[in-house]
């Protein structure tokens, strides 16, 4: 398929911080040095035009509204154009579609993409009833479900249709130990054995502690612009935005007509790769949202690459593997690295461009020229779904 005559869009710069507890760090300068870390890594990149910034609970957990312009202010970039974009889990990756619709357009030719999350100074029941705001509050939240509890109850019925084995499901949360163990950003690197997993308590039955991501502070940024606007020297490091699309799902899973099955997540990969011109063949690994084991299970399933009720094999047979046909949460995902929850998206998106520039160190995978990177927000209610590529 023949590219557009609109202006590429692509990824020159990429910083992270470590994902954690940072109670000595204030949400701005968590926000900060990842733009500074961005910044450094793309030196001749000009002064931004934007910045979106990806948040889920700075309103509520920060008390700080207005977020774009208080993190402009702080990095030195009063005066840009500045958004913060909210959509749950998946903000951080929605703020990167919000850039290259501004950048694609022509209207800007340089964006700074936040994603930024500072949750850890709640106790862990205040910052449940938080993130339980991605649900619908009238008929969900308000009766005391939380996005845990309403994924457990669709693993309940996941294991009672297709029948996976505890030691299936625990495949997942070691393969994303396995791929953690070599991130140094990680918040729990350690590698995860068979014993380990099968020994660990119930936290929300049926999931086990390892089936579910931890939720911790962080900070990620990418810097964007055109392809006719990249200075030089940042070339052999760029990475294309080669699709991105982001898609909605009926909020309450009471109104959704197959509950296990995320429909807005299968659309938005199929759209994503026909804006690439590619085939899900074409792709050489998929950093996916695993906040818990259903996610990751039926992320897979929407996206094509296991029929429905079958993904948990894929665990099983190595194909998931680092070194498998489709390696997934190949720096630790969210299980491994840490669930910075609206800043998530950005972190997957950053570990996705160190892939494909062949500097993940430890994690990297041989030979990568295009990723899959999915974020979802809530249960599966929203979609963000975007390609990169090498640059040829």
């Amino acid at each position: 398929m023949p590219r557009s005559s609109k202006p590429q869009v692509l990824i020159a710069g990429v910083g992270m911080l470590p994902v954690g507890e940072h109670w000595q760090e204030s949400l701005r300068g968590l926000a900060v040095q990842a733009i500074r870390l961005a910044q450094a890594d793309a030196p001749a990149m000009p002064r931004p035009q934007a910045i979106f910034v990806g948040n889920m609970l700075a309103s509520s957990a920060s008390h700080q509204a207005n977020l774009a312009a208080l993190v402009a202010e702080y990095a030195n970039l009063v005066g840009i154009e500045g958004v913060t974009v909210e959509a749950a889990e998946a903000s951080g990756a929605a703020a990167l579609r919000q850039a290259f619709i501004a950048i694609r357009s022509g209207l800007i030719e340089t964006a700074l993409v936040l994603g930024v999350e500072k949750v850890t100074d709640h106790p862990a029941e205040d910052l449940d009833a938080l993130v339980a705001r991605s649900l619908d509050s009238d008929y969900e939240s308000a009766i005391g479900l939380t996005p845990h509890s309403q994924a457990a109850l669709l693993m309940q019925r996941y294991i009672a249709e297709y029948a996976p084995s505890s030691e299936a499901l625990g495949a997942f949360a070691r393969i994303s130990h396995s791929n953690g163990a070599g991130n140094p950003l990680a918040f729990r690197p350690q590698p995860l054995s068979a014993e380990a997993y099968a020994n660990s308590p119930l936290l929300v039955p049926p999931f086990k502690t390892w089936d579910l991501a931890p939720v911790a502070d962080g900070a990620a940024a990418l810097l964007l612009t055109r392809d006719d606007k990249l200075p030089k020297p940042l070339r052999q490091d760029a990475l294309r935005v080669a699709g991105v699309t982001l898609v909605t799902e009926r909020l309450a899973l009471h109104d959704r007509p197959d509950p296990l099955f995320f429909g807005a997540a299968a659309v938005s990969v199929q759209e994503a790769c026909r804006q690439a011109g590619i085939g899900l063949a074409d792709l050489d690994f998929f950093e996916y949202t695993d906040a818990t084991v259903l996610h990751a299970l039926l992320s897979l399933e929407a996206a094509g690459f296991a029929p429905r009720g079958q993904a948990w094999h894929l665990a099983q047979d190595g194909s998931l593997d680092r070194n498998g046909s489709l390696p997934v949460a190949t720096m630790g995902g969210s299980n491994a690295r840490g669930f910075p929850l609206g800043a998530a998206g950005v972190y997957q998106l950053a570990e996705a461009a160190l892939q494909l520039r062949g500097k993940a160190g430890a994690c990297q995978i041989d030979h990568a020229q295009r990723a899959l990177v999915q974020s979802l927000g809530g249960t599966g209610t929203t979609a963000v779904t975007t390609i990169l590529e090498r640059l040829a």
